[in-house]
């Protein structure tokens, strides 16, 4: 028996292993997003389900045939049209397997629509995709340009790169491969990246060092996060391409998802939009150190060669557009951003404009939050050409002209002397000198968004800037305005009655009761005699709690439908109403379906995320109203990642980076409390990044402003794309459910239950006044379940009070979370 055993063994240990024949799961979801599919493409491609995809390109499940040949083909023919980021062993294999469908498009899908080109382009010509050959060079390196076709034994030129190794980037000059603009050097002669460009019928050579022959560059993260894609197919001579098959012709024209304008050449839109402003996202104008003339700051905290030579606010326009400031669009389909110029004090007056005051006439009145439009500054930018929003000539102020020929021209004016970074998320350090506040908003530019007003609003610039709701569409009649996928539509759509505040039009009629009610937790409760024996109590706060929610989160697409007795679907989004009295919750626990964590007492409005959560507790649930979206998607998750990054740079730049905790709790709530002590700059750009978060999500509940509203009529904001009470909701009620959760689990491993719990701050009795001394298992490990941490979602220190204060304070009627940081209320960011 042992024999046959052993033999198996054998037998099995001598089978070869099946070749890694598809890429890692990076870049399987890579190349996907590359050529703009969508899961469900590929789903309904392979008649299979969307979440087979969805664990296909996490690497929980990998594709088994005859699906797999299937798909290593068509992820194979991808790279072949947008490069690969990883060694390119697998693609050989498919290759060499005959896999690969097509040369000259991606592989085409069954059912797929044609793709438009995108906005503000005209499409552009098909070119021969070059064949990649056993022979490719390592990612991120460049092939020298001939002047006869390279060879697979063509020399690699390494891209010049600065002393601490990231890529060298300058003004644009035409490449030598392709002739349209490149910010990057070879040799110091522009070129793109690889397979970025085509060659031209004549490229100029360029010929490579000895020091460059065959040594491969690898280009740094940071400039590959900053310019997209960083690899591509080398420019070797294309091979011979298999032949169709049969099922594959009979498919669907494939889209052209990769259409690229022709002034800009066929780069990839990331790199050619970045090249499109030398001078950056802003400058801060000052008067010069002489008292004589302007200078002008940059987002680096350098200065500018030049300065507007003309001391008047159109010519400062004019300037600002002629030295190409501006911002990249975040995404193929956006726009980009418009220049920012910064007036500090001192500025403002050498340009002739009033400070604040009271008095109308001669003075900017921050009650009217404008100029009048008879004042002079005004009558002078008008005169010379330009027009300003409705906002008029303000804090913010915005000032164009009619685009011609579909180029935009628009300055925007952020001016603190009248209070425009005074509040709305600011906290700007006092007597900043002019060069450090264009780094500190230059920063913020840089990792978030330049800054378009309050942080709220420039939050919800980011949601639209990452998410446009239009895109140009190519047609019989001509080029229409078409919606984008994973967005919502432009002119947004009305929400449910039970949605919105009470001076919506549509509440108008509603019940007493039949309102959505989320806000976070409010909640304490009274001690047990063991707490009121602890000598102390400890505060946790989650970082970015709402943040960490939008992760992922599927939100509305479309407007409501209302339907009576649904079955509850924990993947629709919508108000469902249904009595959660029944449930049994932890009475030392805040109950997860009330705003104040008492026990519901009836039927009542949740969200889906709060009744997927009474079934994950257990509780049957028969909704007997609903208000549901079938249309829906991760909407805010290009958001969540965006900002979540900004907030790990961040902290990372004050000394607090993200495997810290993991590697040294010790050391990582002393870097914490170290924090504030920090670069002011950087302070700053923290507090501006927790507000942008929180204050984004607000607006999408934003109500009424100004004196004179009468509740029932509609207001401006209503017509916005993002103005969506359910979306808020959604996010609140994650954020809560989530917290919950981790409350659960931190009873059963610690024996510990909060006693109060105010928004995404929990406080504890503790025998300590340190965090540690509540993560701490009886067994001495830390616990996971409030794991300590920078990333949004976990948890930091918030503060610890003595037990009798904290006892005072629940007999007052007072909630003790309020109180966790040393003599005061909890700060805005929680």
């Amino acid at each position: 028996m042992s024999d046959d055993l052993f033999a198996a063994i054998d037998a099995l240990l001598e089978r070869p292993k099946p070749a890694d024949d598809l890429p890692v799961p990076a870049e399987r979801e890579r190349l996907r997003k590359a050529a703009e599919y969508t899961q469900e493409d590929l789903a309904k491609a392979l008649k299979t389900r969307r979440e087979t995809i969805v664990r296909w390109e996490a690497g929980t499940t990998d594709p088994r045939p005859p699906k797999r040949e299937v798909y290593i083909a068509f992820l194979a023919t991808l790279a072949l049209q947008h490069g690969t980021v990883e060694p390119t062993e697998w693609l050989r294999r498919a290759q060499d397997a005959g896999l690969v469908r097509a040369t000259r498009k991606a592989a085409p899908l069954p059912d797929a629509a044609e793709a438009p080109a995108p906005a503000e382009t005209t499409p552009e010509t098909p070119a021969p995709v070059p064949a990649a050959t056993p022979a490719a060079p390592a990612p991120n390196t460049v092939t020298a340009p001939a002047s006869e076709p390279p060879t697979p034994t063509a020399q690699l030129v390494m891209l010049d790169q600065n002393p601490d190794g990231s890529l060298l980037m300058t003004a644009p000059l035409p490449c030598v491969q392709c002739g349209q603009p490149s910010v990057y050097r070879a040799q110091g002669h522009p070129m793109h990246l690889g397979g970025f460009c085509r060659p031209s019928a004549a490229p100029v050579a360029v010929q490579p060092t000895p020091a460059a022959v065959g040594t491969p560059v690898a280009v740094p993260r940071q400039a590959a996060t900053a310019t997209g894609p960083t690899t591509a197919p080398p420019n070797t001579t294309p091979a011979a391409a298999p032949r169709p098959t049969a099922a594959a012709s009979k498919t669907r024209k494939a889209p052209a998802k990769k259409a690229a304008p022709t002034a800009e050449g066929p780069a990839d839109w990331e790199l050619a939009a970045a090249a499109r402003f030398p001078a950056g996202p802003l400058a801060v104008l000052d008067v010069a150190p002489s008292g004589k003339g302007l200078v002008a700051y940059l987002a680096d905290g350098t200065q500018a060669p030049t300065a507007p030579a003309k001391h008047t606010l159109a010519a400062v326009v004019e300037w600002a557009l002629e030295a190409k400031f501006g911002s990249p669009r975040l995404h193929r389909h956006g726009k980009d951003g418009d220049a920012l110029v910064v007036l500090t004090d001192a500025a403002l007056a050498e340009l002739g404009l009033p400070r604040m005051g009271r008095d109308e006439k001669a003075e900017f009145v921050q009650r009217l939050g404008q100029l009048p439009k008879t004042h002079k500054s005004v009558k002078q930018v008008e005169k010379a050409g330009w027009l300003l929003t409705q906002r008029g000539l303000g804090p913010w102020a915005r000032i164009y002209r009619t685009p011609e020929d579909g180029k935009r021209q628009c300055v925007q004016l952020c001016i603190p002397a009248w209070g425009a970074l005074a509040s709305g998320g600011w906290t700007i350090p006092d007597n900043l000198p002019a060069p450090d506040l264009a780094r500190l908003l230059g920063t913020y530019a840089k990792r978030v968004l330049t800054p378009r007003g309050s942080t709220a609003v420039s939050g919800l610039e980011l949601v639209t800037a990452l998410r446009p709701p239009t895109r140009a569409v190519r047609t019989e009649a001509g080029w229409t305005s078409g919606r984008v996928e994973g967005s919502r539509p432009k002119d947004g759509f009305d929400p449910a009655p039970p949605e919105v505040p009470d001076v919506h039009p549509l509440a108008q009629d509603r019940e007493a009761d039949g309102e959505l009610v989320t806000e976070a937790w409010d909640w304490h409760r009274p001690l047990t005699d063991a707490e009121k024996a602890a000598p102390f109590a400890v505060g946790l706060d989650v970082n970015m709690a709402f943040l960490a929610a939008a992760g992922r989160l599927v939100l509305p697409l479309s407007g409501p439908v209302h339907e009576l007795n649904p079955a509850f679907d924990p993947k629709t989004p919508g108000s469902w109403l249904a009595d959660l009295s029944g449930i049994d919750t932890n009475p030392l626990l805040p109950s997860p379906f009330t705003a104040d964590g008492s026990r519901p007492t009836g039927p009542g409005w949740y969200s889906t995320a709060k009744l997927a959560y009474a079934i994950e507790l257990g509780a049957k649930v028969q909704p007997t109203e609903g208000w549901l979206r079938h249309e829906n998607g991760p909407y805010l998750d290009p958001w969540h990642k965006r900002l979540r990054q900004a907030y790990v740079d961040t902290m990372a730049a004050l000394g607090v980076p993200l495997t810290l905790a993991d590697t040294d709790p010790v050391a990582f709530l002393d870097a914490m409390a170290a924090v504030k002590q920090g670069d002011p700059a950087e302070v700053a750009v923290l507090a501006a990044i927790k507000q942008t978060a929180k204050g984004t999500i607000g607006k999408m509940r934003e109500r009424p402003r100004g004196h004179g509203y009468k509740p029932g009529e509609r207001w401006p904001a209503l017509d916005r794309p993002t103005w969506d009470p359910l979306m808020r909701a959604l996010v609140i009620d994650t954020a809560t459910v989530n917290l919950h959760r981790k409350l659960r689990k931190m009873a059963a491993d610690t024996g510990l239950h909060t006693i109060a719990v105010l928004s995404d701050c929990a406080v504890f009795a503790a025998p300590g006044p340190g965090a540690l001394d509540i993560l701490t298992r009886p067994d001495a490990t830390l616990t996971t379940s409030l794991r300590l941490g920078v990333s949004p979602g976990m948890v930091k220190f918030e503060g610890s009070r003595p037990m009798a204060e904290v006892t005072e304070l629940i007999a007052e009627g007072t909630n003790p979370a309020r109180h966790m940081k040393a003599g005061g209320v909890v700060s805005a960011d929680e």
